[in-house]
C-alpha cells in the first residue's frame, strides 16, 4: 500500500484566490474494504509558551529545566507550557466515495492497483477560524448545512472531522490570510498542507494517512495613490570644537646626543618672531565646529516591498556658515527590524529579527564643504542600496488571531569632520608615520529610526478587481431608512415600517397661545393604514438594500482565474521545510 499527492502545476507558494488542483493517488497491493477517501485543506496557526515564574504574563519560549515550584499563577503552575492552535484555514471535500453518489451503507471493496482520485480546493481571502457560524457547523452539532451533513456519527457520511467548537473558545480576528512562517521553534509556527485520509472500517485497523506542506504568501491590499509626501526622520547634530594646539619649531627639536648642533638650533630658534623659549609658538586659533542636519525619508505611507530594494533618500543639509574642514560620510548601515508579536491565551512574548541589508565603510563621501551657502542640501547617491533587494526571508506584514508581524528600519550614518586618513599597508621594518591625535577626523555615528514600516507581499491584484472594488464603494444607500417589523408578545400586533424624516425645529409656546396637541388617529383606521403602507412597500422597494461588497467578496466574485500569474510570482523562504515536522512541544 501506498499513498501520494500529486498536484497540478504546483507553485513556488500559492496565494488568495487560487485553485489548487491535484490527485490522491492510491496504490493497493491486494483487495481492502475502504469506507471513504478525505482530502483537506488546512492551515494552523500554533504557538506554545511557558507560563513565566513571576507571573507578570509575559510567555517564555522555551521550558527551562528543573522541576517547576509549586506556585500557581491563574490556576496554573509556573513553567508549564500554554498551547494555542487556531485552524485559520480548513476545507473538506470526500473523493471518494463521490459527495453525490447516494449513501454506502457498508464499505467499499477496492481490487489491488493503482486508484486516482481528483480533488480541488480554492483559497479564500481571510482566515476561516473567526467565522463562528462555520466552526460551529464542522463536528456535527450545528445539524445539517456544513461539513456536518450526513447520517454518520460523525456527520458527512461518517467520516471524522475537527470538533469546531474548540475555536470558540479562542478570542478570533478576521483578516487576510497569514503568510508561512516558521523560525521559532518551540514557539510559533504557520503551515499550510494538504491532508489525505483513507478511512478502514474495522475495530483494529488504523487509517492511512499522508500530507504535503504547501507555502502561502498573500495577496497585498490596494496600495494608496502616489503623493509627493514622504515619512522622514531627521537629526541636526554639530561636532564638538577642536583643542586648540600649539606649533612647534622643527629647528627647535633636539635630542641628548645632538650636543652644540642642538643648543644653537634653539638658540637660533629663540631669535624668531612670535617664539618660546622652548621652541613652541602661539596656539593656531580656534575652528568653529560645522552643523550639519542628516534625514533619512521614505514614500508616505512607508511602505516596503518583499524582494524590491528600499526606495530611501538620504539628505545632508548645512546648518551654520561655518568655514571649517569638509564633512565626509565615512559609513552607513540599514537594518530592517522585526517584531513578531506572540499570544498564547493570556500569555505574550515578542521575538527581535534583524536583516543587515547593507553595511558600507570606510567611504569618503563630501556632504558640506567650506564655500557651501547655509541651506544647501547634498544627496547621498542611492547607489550604495537601491540595488539591493530585501532578503526572500522577509514575509510581509500581517495580523492573525494568535500572532502579528510589524516591521521597522534604521539607517546608522557615520559622519567624519574632514577627510579621513586612506588606509595604506606598512612595513614592520619601516615602522609606521607618527599621527597627531588632533589630525584625526572626529567622527559622529548617528541612528535614523522609523518606528512604522508595513511591508507588502508585492503581488498586486489586477486592475479589474479594483474596479470592482471601486464600483462596490462607489454604492450608497438611501437617504431614508426603514424601521423592522417588530411582534409584541400581547397579541401579536405588527407594526407598519416608519419612513424616518429629518427633525423639523418646533416653535416655543408663547403665553398667549397654549401649545398645540398632537393629532389623534381612530382605532378604526389603524388597520386601513397598515394594509396601505404595506402595499406601498411591496411594491417599490428600495435600491441597493444590501449592503456594498468588502474588498474580498468583490475578490471572490469578480475574479475566476488565477490572481496571480506562475512568472510573477518571486521565490520566498519564509518556511525554509515545508514537509518538516513541527517543532512545537506535544500537548502533555
Amino acid at each position: 500500500m501506498s499513498i501520494r499527492i500529486a498536484l497540478e502545476n504546483p507553485q513556488e507558494f500559492f496565494t488568495n484566490q487560487d485553485v489548487i488542483r491535484g490527485q490522491v493517488v492510491f496504490s493497493l497491493s491486494r483487495a481492502e474494504h475502504v469506507g471513504a477517501i478525505i482530502v483537506k485543506l488546512e492551515g494552523e496557526s500554533r504557538t506554545a509558551l511557558g507560563v513565566p515564574i513571576d507571573g507578570s504574563g509575559k510567555g517564555i519560549s522555551q521550558r527551562p529545566p528543573g522541576h517547576a515550584p509549586d506556585v500557581m499563577y491563574n490556576g496554573r503552575r509556573p513553567l508549564e507550557v500554554i498551547h494555542e492552535n487556531h485552524k485559520i484555514l480548513y476545507k473538506v471535500a470526500q473523493v471518494f466515495p463521490d459527495e453525490k453518489a447516494p449513501l454506502q451503507r457498508e464499505p467499499i471493496f477496492l481490487p489491488p492497483g493503482q486508484h486516482r482520485f481528483p480533488f480541488q480546493f480554492k483559497f479564500p481571502f481571510n482566515n476561516m477560524c473567526g467565522d463562528a457560524a462555520a466552526m460551529s457547523k464542522i463536528g456535527g452539532l450545528a445539524g445539517s448545512g456544513g461539513f456536518a451533513s450526513g447520517s454518520g456519527l460523525f456527520g458527512l457520511g461518517g467520516i471524522r472531522v475537527m470538533d469546531g467548537t474548540k475555536q470558540l473558545l479562542y478570542t478570533h480576528t478576521t483578516k487576510t490570510l497569514p503568510p508561512s512562517f516558521t523560525g521559532f521553534p518551540g514557539e510559533a509556527e504557520i503551515r499550510y498542507y494538504v491532508k489525505v485520509t483513507v478511512q478502514r472500517p474495522g475495530l483494529f485497523k488504523e487509517n492511512w494517512r499522508y500530507h504535503t506542506g504547501l507555502k502561502f504568501q498573500p495577496i497585498e491590499p490596494p496600495r494608496p495613490p502616489k503623493t509627493n509626501q514622504e515619512a522622514y526622520a531627521r537629526r541636526p547634530f554639530t561636532f564638538r570644537p577642536r583643542t586648540p594646539r600649539p606649533t612647534y619649531d622643527s629647528r627647535a627639536r633636539s635630542s641628548f646626543f645632538s650636543g652644540r648642533r642642538g643648543a644653537d638650533r634653539s638658540g637660533s630658534s629663540s631669535n624668531n618672531s612670535g617664539g618660546q623659549p622652548d621652541g613652541t609658538r602661539s596656539p593656531a586659533p580656534t575652528e568653529d565646529p560645522p552643523s550639519v542636519e542628516i534625514s533619512a525619508r521614505l514614500p508616505h505611507p512607508a511602505i516596503l516591498t518583499c524582494n524590491k530594494p528600499i526606495p530611501l533618500r538620504i539628505l545632508a543639509k548645512k546648518l551654520t556658515p561655518a568655514d571649517a574642514s569638509d564633512v565626509y560620510l565615512v559609513a552607513l548601515q540599514i537594518d530592517l527590524i522585526g517584531q513578531t508579536h506572540i499570544r498564547c491565551q493570556d500569555l505574550v512574548n515578542t521575538e527581535l529579527s534583524r536583516w543587515v541589508i547593507t553595511s558600507r565603510h570606510g567611504l569618503q563621501i563630501p556632504l558640506s564643504r567650506q564655500g557651501d551657502p547655509v541651506g544647501s542640501e547634498f544627496v547621498i547617491p542611492d547607489t550604495l542600496w537601491n540595488t539591493i533587494p530585501l532578503p526572500n526571508t522577509v514575509m510581509p506584514s500581517f495580523v492573525t488571531c494568535n500572532l502579528a508581524r510589524d516591521y521597522q528600519l534604521e539607517v546608522k550614518v557615520g559622519l567624519a569632520w574632514g577627510k579621513p586618513p586612506q588606509t595604506s599597508t606598512t612595513s614592520f621594518f619601516k615602522g609606521k608615520n607618527r599621527v597627531d591625535a588632533s589630525d584625526i577626523p572626529q567622527e559622529l555615528h548617528l541612528p535614523l529610526n522609523f518606528s512604522n514600516i508595513q511591508i507588502y507581499s508585492g503581488l498586486a491584484p489586477p486592475e479589474q478587481l479594483l474596479d470592482a472594488v471601486r464600483q462596490g464603494r462607489g454604492r450608497r444607500r438611501p437617504t431614508t431608512t426603514t424601521t423592522a417589523t417588530n411582534n409584541t408578545n400581547n397579541g401579536n400586533i405588527q407594526r407598519p415600517p416608519q419612513t424616518v424624516a429629518a427633525p423639523v425645529p418646533q416653535q416655543r409656546p408663547t403665553p398667549q397661545t397654549p401649545p398645540a396637541l398632537p393629532p389623534r388617529t381612530s382605532t378604526a383606521s389603524i388597520p386601513q393604514q397598515q394594509d396601505s403602507q404595506q402595499q406601498q412597500q411591496q411594491q417599490v422597494a428600495p435600491p441597493y438594500d444590501d449592503a456594498p461588497p468588502s474588498y474580498e467578496e468583490a475578490m471572490a466574485e469578480e475574479m475566476t482565474g488565477p490572481m496571480i500569474p506562475p512568472t510573477a510570482r518571486p521565490a520566498y523562504s519564509g518556511v525554509t521545510n515545508e514537509n518538516s515536522p513541527s517543532t512545537l512541544p506535544e500537548k502533555s
